[in-house]
């Protein structure tokens, strides 16, 4: 994405999208990294011709993966999937030593068996892991091929379950006590620190003007959506709503105590110090991979249409609990719903538009029970909801949030993400000055948003 940012403008323009899809192999499920960045490089070539004079560029990407280099800067394998079922051999190695109440006292983590610091734990023992001087979260690794340095930024790290919210930093006596290679994990750096300029060989092949340089912004691409949140005041939440659905509010500090970890929140930074206080919720995954499920078979199914007739079925069918472990690997995503409501005493799904009201409606009903626990432990009076993401474009979604939580929805932009990290490119090279609250109103001024209110005959509430 080709940014253009000023006191009053902000602006997108799309210079390339290509697909990122996992590769099983005999040993577990990878990223194809090599071919991201191979992907990355032509989107540089591209941004070049929309725009000659880009002066800098920003990484932001998923969380909690890693690749591992070697004392060559070599990069030891493809990493892992966070999909991959290894991931929770270190779940019983880690708690066995500490248990998951000190765990969220020490870093504030939800417990997700995916986080870093599981997978680092099922990783003891590997060839890898010992032959590794140093570990790159998926945006730092991309960072590190563009401009060379070996960094980790501060709003991804805080995902991996081995970060200090409070103090800002590794949480190295905790790595020691889970006899974890601290020697591995690269110094920390923040949204809007300046990277260093791109490396000769990625300028001499991508065109990028010889002085433009990596700036670091918030990796974690949540944090970089919550910057592009247009909410008017803190009295918000938020929704960043892709494959993965991050609902929470934003803090000024984090909360460690045992009321939030039984409500399995986690605080994770943000950018300028806000701590992103959210739970992850599966999101539309579900509905992703049933329509992939579909094609895979041969059948060609129009989603827009599927959505209108999903928004004629009636209300009050059946509900699952997007969060169930069942729902997480690919595969049959509808067999494995069919599956839960026959466990559960719910109607089966009976067509294709009847799963897909199912699938929405359970991630309304999550997303609600969501903002009422943050509601409640944070005791923040929320005037609104913010959808952003690919997901706000959904409208029957949108609607059905609106429903569920009995407030208002404002809906984009769906690019928050791109326009987050822009905008803190923007404002460490002084295009542009000013906090969060200026950074979200220029993007209120400039994006196209969309308002839904809440049904008057609909729930307000969530049982």
């Amino acid at each position: 994405m080709v940014g253009r940012v000023g006191p009053s403008t902000l602006e997108l323009e799309e210079a390339y999208r290509f697909p990122n899809d996992p590769v099983p192999l005999p040993d577990g499920l990878h990223w194809d990294v090599l071919r991201l960045h191979h992907e990355i490089m032509e989107g540089l070539r591209r941004a070049v011709r929309l725009a000659p004079s880009i002066g800098s560029v920003g990484v932001d990407g998923w969380g909690v993966d890693y690749g591992l280099l070697d004392a060559g800067g070599r990069l030891l394998g493809n990493p892992y999937h966070y999909r991959d079922p290894r991931t929770a051999r270190g779940v019983d190695k880690v708690h066995g030593i500490v248990p998951q109440a000190r765990l969220y006292g020490r870093t504030g983590t939800q417990f997700m068996p995916i986080n870093t610091v599981y997978q680092l734990a099922a990783a003891q023992g590997t060839a890898e892991l010992q032959e590794a001087a140093r570990l790159l979260l998926v945006p730092d690794l991309i960072g590190y091929w563009l401009a060379g340095g070996e960094h980790a930024e501060a709003t991804n790290v805080s995902t991996t379950g081995l970060f200090d919210p409070v103090a800002g930093s590794w949480a190295l006596d905790l790595v020691q006590e889970l006899s974890l290679p601290a020697a591995v994990l690269p110094p920390l750096v923040h949204a809007g620190d300046s990277l260093g300029p791109i490396r000769p060989q990625v300028v001499a092949d991508t065109g990028l003007p010889q002085g433009a340089v990596l700036t670091a912004v918030g990796s974690h691409d949540t944090a970089s959506a919550v910057v592009g949140v247009p909410a008017e005041n803190e009295r918000f939440a938020y929704i960043s709503c892709g494959t993965w659905s991050l609902v929470g509010v934003e803090l000024e500090r984090p909360r460690l105590d045992e009321e939030s970890r039984q409500a399995n929140f986690t605080n994770e930074l943000g950018v300028d110090g806000r701590i992103r206080y959210l739970r992850n919720v599966l999101g539309l995954w579900p509905l992703q991979e049933s329509m992939r499920w579909w094609e895979r078979r041969g059948e060609r199914l129009d989603l827009a249409e599927l959505l209108a007739a999903a928004a004629a079925e009636p209300r009050g069918g059946s509900v699952v609990d997007v969060d169930d472990p069942r729902f997480l690997p690919p595969g049959d995503m509808p067999e494995r719903i069919a599956a839960y409501c026959r466990d559960t005493d719910q109607p089966v799904p009976a067509s294709r538009p009847t799963l897909v009201r199912c699938i929405l409606d359970s991630l309304a009903v999550a997303f609600a029970r969501a903002i009422d626990d943050a509601r409640r432990l944070t005791r923040l009076d929320i005037e609104a909801i913010h959808i952003v993401g690919g997901g706000c474009r959904n409208e029957l979604l949108c609607q059905l949030t609106a429903d569920a939580c009995g407030l208002p929805v404002v809906a984009g932009p769906v690019e928050a993400t791109a326009l987050g990290n822009v905008l803190v490119q923007a404002r460490a090279r002084g295009l542009i000055r000013g906090d969060l609250a200026t950074l979200r109103s220029i993007v209120r001024a400039t994006q196209p948003l969309r308002r839904y209110e809440p049904a008057a005959h609909a729930s307000a509430t969530v049982a």
